[in-house]
């Protein structure tokens, strides 16, 4: 019997743990990935895993368990404290610079858990179990950067809280089907959620699925579903697809899918993390504008 510990109403247990799955190889960002975890490649000075410790701070969580393994040690010391370069910067006044290297680790705690072997998202949000405990969680992936002006984490929390476990959705050209987790059948609620029936994973076929992908790298999950990864059968590519484990969920208790607000970067590949570059450095306060500067002089000794 599904405990209902999870149900998003007077009694909901708040979400206090966000699980970061980042033992993936990086392969589409070789040769850099080579030496560096792709989660510590900059976006405008700050790693991608920066921005995602950030989202988690500003929605609430207090706690990010970092899935990683062996070769992924320079993101834990990321997360370390270093206090001989604080204390440099403290004594040269640089106290802006102090400030930016002390404020994660300040507001939110971090636990890592390794995962030996890449056997699928499945299999390294299952890796967290221990960590997570009985209690609903976050899911946040370090390659899927969101800008929105509520964070998107939050804005998933707030679909979590008011009907239940939600995945994140937004329509998808057909000709890309195969690229991701598809909704096979939905009901539309309002307000951009959507109480999801069957989903599926990579579709070879576009016949009889809704234009709704699974995109965006952010998902709120009941406690249940690790005993469900633990039954579940490797999937597409022979790994254990978290897609496989969520339709079981389905199957079982209300799921939801929420179309998102915000801009969404993929910096899992070279052109995605140049766009979230650019993107970022318009935006920001100090280069936007020599950012645009550039662009302008680009274009132009086309």
């Amino acid at each position: 019997m599904f405990s209902m510990s999870f149900v998003a109403r007077d009694g909901q247990k708040k979400v206090r743990k966000a699980v970061v799955p980042a033992a993936g190889l990086g392969t589409r960002l070789l040769p850099a990935t080579k030496s560096i975890p792709k989660e510590l490649l900059p976006i405008v000075g700050a790693p991608t895993i920066h921005y995602i410790a950030e989202e988690a701070i500003a929605s609430g969580i207090e706690e990010l368990i970092i899935v990683a393994n062996g070769s992924k040690q320079a993101i834990l010391d990321y997360f370390a404290s270093s206090p001989k370069l604080e204390q440099a910067l403290a004594s040269k006044g640089k106290s802006h610079l102090l400030k930016s290297v002390q404020n994660i680790t300040d507001r939110i705690r971090v636990t890592t858990v390794n995962q030996d072997e890449p056997k699928g998202l499945g299999h390294a949000i299952l890796m967290a179990k221990d960590a997570v405990g009985d209690e609903p969680f976050a899911v946040l992936f370090p390659d899927e950067i969101l800008r929105g002006s509520v964070p998107v984490t939050k804005q998933m929390l707030d679909v979590f809280a008011s009907h239940g476990p939600v995945i994140p959705l937004r329509p998808i050209p057909e000709k890309e089907f195969h690229r991701y987790g598809m909704v096979r059948s939905s009901e539309a609620l309002g307000d951009g959620v959507h109480r999801v029936f069957d989903i599926i994973e990579k579709p070879s076929s576009t016949s009889g699925i809704t234009n709704l992908g699974i995109i965006g790298g952010r998902y709120v999950l009941p406690p249940e579903i690790f005993a469900i990864l633990e039954s579940t059968p490797a999937g597409v590519g022979g790994e254990i697809q978290l897609t496989d484990a969520i339709q079981t969920l389905a199957k079982q208790i209300p799921l939801f899918g929420f179309e998102f607000k915000g801009e969404r970067y993929d910096t899992g590949d070279a052109l995605g993390l140049l766009e979230a570059n650019i993107g970022f450095g318009l935006q920001h306060d100090e280069i936007g504008e020599h950012v645009h500067e550039l662009l302008k002089r680009f274009l132009k000794s086309d």
